[in-house]
This record gives structure tokens, C-alpha cells and sequence, in this order.
């Protein structure tokens, strides 16, 4: 289908953005870009509000699952494409949903205790 979009090449910084600001969102917004690739499968890329674009997002996965099965776009039990790796998102009967993946360190830091909110704390009470 000539008409399909190719996520890697979508201006997510552009689109993103604009949604995730629009006034009918007054806290803002998170957005999923999905391609249904087929019944089984579907790529995502993510827009976390108030931070950009992000690797991967679990709620957001399971949102874009159980939207696609009631479009009747994919069956229950989907891989989603992320830019993190791939997930697996089952919609069960009983209302369910089962996300199943790896678990990764993405980051490694440290933090003062009176680093935290901003503000200086008394620490020596």
C-alpha cells in the first residue's frame, strides 16, 4: 500500500508537540504514533508530555493494543515495534491486559537528598 506511513521518516517533533500543547488538553497530553503492520503486529513511536520523544512506553502500548482490537485492526495478542525493542500486548477476554517484555537499565544516576523538588532541606534536625 503506497499510502502507508513510514514512522522512522514521521516529524514526530513537529506532530508531537502540536498535540500534546493543543487546547482541548489543558494537562496536556501523551501520543502514540501507530502503524498496523499487520493482525499481529503494529510499530509505535512515543510522545511523552512535557519530555519529548521516549524509547518505549508500557500504558501507551497497551492503550494502542486495545484501540487497534476495537477498530478491528489486529487480533488480541500483538508485538509492538518500539524504538526501545519490542513488546508483547495480550487484550484477554476477561478484560485483561498483559504486557510482557524485557526490563532494561536505561539510566544510572545520583541525587542529593537535598536536591529534591528544587528546594534545600534542613538536614541537620
Amino acid at each position: 500500500d503506497d499510502n502507508r506511513i513510514d514512522l522512522d521518516a514521521f516529524d514526530i517533533e513537529e506532530m508531537g508537540r502540536e498535540i500534546e500543547c493543543n487546547p482541548v488538553f489543558p494537562r496536556r497530553a501523551n501520543v502514540e504514533f501507530v502503524r498496523v503492520a499487520n493482525r499481529g503486529e503494529i510499530e509505535m513511536r512515543v510522545w511523552e508530555r512535557g519530555v519529548g520523544e521516549t524509547l518505549a512506553c508500557g500504558t501507551g502500548s497497551c492503550a494502542s493494543v486495545v484501540a487497534c482490537v476495537l477498530n478491528e485492526l489486529t487480533e488480541r495478542k500483538v508485538r509492538v515495534r518500539l524504538r526501545g525493542g519490542d513488546l508483547t500486548v495480550e487484550w484477554a477476554r476477561d478484560n485483561h491486559v498483559f504486557l510482557t517484555g524485557p526490563a532494561t537499565s536505561a539510566f544510572n544516576g545520583w541525587i542529593g537528598i537535598s536536591q529534591v523538588d528544587g528546594k534545600t532541606l534542613n538536614t541537620t534536625s
